[in-house]
């Protein structure tokens, strides 16, 4: 027929222009800085972590979940056919029956993705998405009819050139829509990005059931310290934001965003990419920083981010609880550019706001960020007869007290705790004035000189002395020591264990360690800190514990890995960023949803976030501060 070529001719010219814009983007993610990655091994990778690592988190929205099996493995497996049967004209009736049941699965999944856009969640971006899914249906639509003379269903030639012309047209909306949007950065674009994305991501360790929550050190005595500008991220970080498929799930658990603050993580993630790419925020479709209008952020790879993409008080408002990064069905990793970015504003431009910059000189001048002598971090043990490790050299467990040990409610947590050590005759001492400050704060705020400085120290500290375990009561103190002062070569944690207080004290209570009357109190929730949970996957601990006295815990909706921070981590309450509420009587509104009486906590920030919530209000106890509580008197 005179209008036989047309089809494939069109698929050729869109299959080239998709290529030429792939290899620009690729050249825009290549503006950032060199980061060594294993290519090879990185793609053969891919398609593990696509079918198992994303979908696991995928999988949470089941009907999510299942249209995107349909929608994206039904396209892949029909392009891959078009490719063969209506460019290179492979004449197989097998092949054209597997392209015509490949693109039944994906109408049925393009049905789903338009069922979704009637009347999308507030956390969809709307515009070029509300296309996809007529691309969707049109694409199958289209290649099914065109599909039905090589398997034999229809006559060759039917239709004529009229038909022809008419599935040519739809060829070139429907295709080309699809293709651009993957490479030329519209709506698809997650699909070319996303694969790459999870072949070269920055945290390898993240797939295969692994953990990676450390953040990375920062390069000291360079020319510029932390984020300034879009090409100062890694090229693969790059890369991880172009991977943003914009479904707004980060949007939904941000605390900050909840709370009315001038945060939206997916917001944040696309500013990054008109940052790279270069232009404004104008097209953007999404849910805006709260009381902050769209249409004003412009950017540029070499342009300074924070003056004129996205404000200060933006990157200020994350608590770093790492909700976003937990819930983002592409594994990109908010929480890392944000504290980046935070580093050029503290080391570079001395920009911390509200009380930030008095901590990050307290912590310098006296290792602590509320500027107490360092002499009285032992105040609080006077009566406790703990031993020493500068005395006795050794010992089973050292005891981590961290910087509760200046504040008089924190206090009562550590007694509690160290109750309970002695009632389980466990082998323990502390460093006592030795110990210094973790340096979670001041690395979370951005000053990763300060935190390296305290890291190195605790380290030359710790490397004087023999223990199996450290426990702390702090998570916060416990991630860095867990998961960030690896990064500095020392030996003093080599084969040692490191345990939040709640992990050790299960053990202790398996083991009958303790003799414990059964809890006759009110109803108990329980709170996940974001430290402990998210950031180390412990949830199982705390809840274990509790039952072991006959508590059944009444769970928060937002509970485990969907827990609501309480407003405490990564300097929020330092910065101390406006919003329309507080984060902390959000989470206590969780709380007394549940009818709880008492709210049992596993953080001492927590806690303090918890009880600074106007009474009326249920009570707030460590769950060291119940445990002892039950302990059994001795009779002598």
């Amino acid at each position: 027929m005179i209008l036989d070529w047309l089809p494939p001719t069109l698929i050729g010219v869109l299959l080239v222009l998709a290529g030429i814009g792939a290899v620009r983007r690729v050249n825009l993610w290549r503006a950032g800085q060199a980061e060594k990655v294993d290519l090879l091994a990185g793609l053969l990778a891919m398609p593990k972590r696509y079918l198992h690592d994303l979908h696991h988190v995928v999988e949470r929205d089941k009907y999510m979940s299942r249209t995107h099996v349909a929608t994206g493995g039904g396209f892949v497996l029909a392009m891959a056919l078009v490719v063969l049967i209506h460019l290179f004209g492979v004449d197989s009736k097998v092949l054209a029956w597997a392209l015509l049941a490949a693109l039944i699965v994906m109408f049925c999944g393009a049905l789903f993705v338009a069922k979704r856009r009637l009347n999308p969640p507030s956390r969809l971006s709307k515009g070029p998405w509300m296309r996809l899914p007529k691309s969707l249906l049109t694409f199958s639509i289209t290649f099914f009819v065109l599909t039905l003379p090589a398997a034999g269903v229809l006559p060759e030639g039917f239709g004529g050139w009229l038909l022809t012309l008419v599935l040519s047209v739809l060829i070139l909306m429907s295709l080309g829509e699809m293709l651009f949007g993957m490479t030329w950065g519209g709506p698809m674009k997650h699909a070319f990005a996303g694969a790459l994305h999870l072949a070269f991501h920055r945290r390898p360790e993240r797939f295969g059931g692994g953990r990676s929550t450390g953040l990375k050190s920062a390069v000291l005595g360079g020319e510029v310290h932390g984020v300034a500008t879009p090409s100062d991220f890694k090229w693969n970080q790059l890369l991880g934001f172009d991977a943003c498929v914009q479904c707004g799930r980060c949007e939904a658990v941000c605390p900050a965003f909840a709370a009315g603050q001038p945060l939206n993580p997916k917001k944040l993630i696309q500013d990054m990419v008109v940052g790279f790419a270069g232009g404004t925020d104008e097209k953007y479709a999404g849910s805006p920083y709260p009381g902050v209008d769209v249409g004003n952020a412009t950017g540029g790879a070499n342009q300074i981010i924070t003056e004129g993409l996205i404000h200060p008080d933006t990157l200020w408002s994350c608590t770093t609880c790492r909700a976003c990064v937990e819930e983002c069905p592409m594994m990109i990793e908010h929480v890392d550019a944000i504290v980046d970015m935070r580093r050029f504003l503290t080391l570079e431009k001395g920009n911390t706001p509200n009380k930030g910059a008095q901590v990050l000189e307290n912590i310098i001048a006296t290792d602590n960020p509320n500027g107490y002598s360092p002499a009285s971090r032992t105040h609080w043990a006077a009566d406790q007869n703990l031993n020493v490790m500068k005395d006795v050299k050794q010992t089973d467990v050292l005891f981590w007290v961290s910087d509760g040990a200046f504040d008089m409610r924190s206090q009562r947590i550590l007694r509690a705790f160290v109750k309970l050590l002695k009632a389980a005759n466990v082998d323990v001492a502390i460093l006592g004035d030795e110990e210094l400050d973790s340096g979670d704060v001041a690395r979370r705020l951005g000053d990763d000189a300060t935190f390296q400085n305290l890291a190195k120290r605790n380290l030359a500290t710790l490397s004087k002395y023999r223990f199996n375990k450290i426990v702390t009561t702090d998570p916060h103190a416990f991630h860095c020591l867990k998961n960030e002062y690896g990064d500095f070569g020392s030996d003093a944690l080599k084969d040692v264990e490191v345990l939040h207080h709640t992990t050790f004290l299960n053990r202790l209570v398996k083991e009958g360690r303790f003799n414990l009357n059964p809890f006759s109190g009110g109803k108990v929730t329980y709170h996940d800190p974001c430290y402990l949970g998210r950031y180390n996957g412990e949830y199982e601990a705390p809840r274990e514990l509790l039952a072991s006295l006959g508590i059944d815990i009444a769970e928060m909706e937002r509970s485990g890995y969907r827990s609501r921070c309480c407003g405490g981590g990564g300097g929020a309450p330092v910065t101390d960023i406006p919003g329309e509420r507080r984060i902390a009587d959000m989470r206590m509104e969780d709380v007394t949803s549940t009818g709880a009486e008492l709210v049992a906590v596993g953080c001492q920030q927590c806690t303090a976030m918890l009880e600074g919530v106007v009474e009326p209000r249920p009570v707030v106890k460590d769950i060291a501060e119940i445990l002892a509580g039950q302990l059994k008197e001795e009779m002598h």
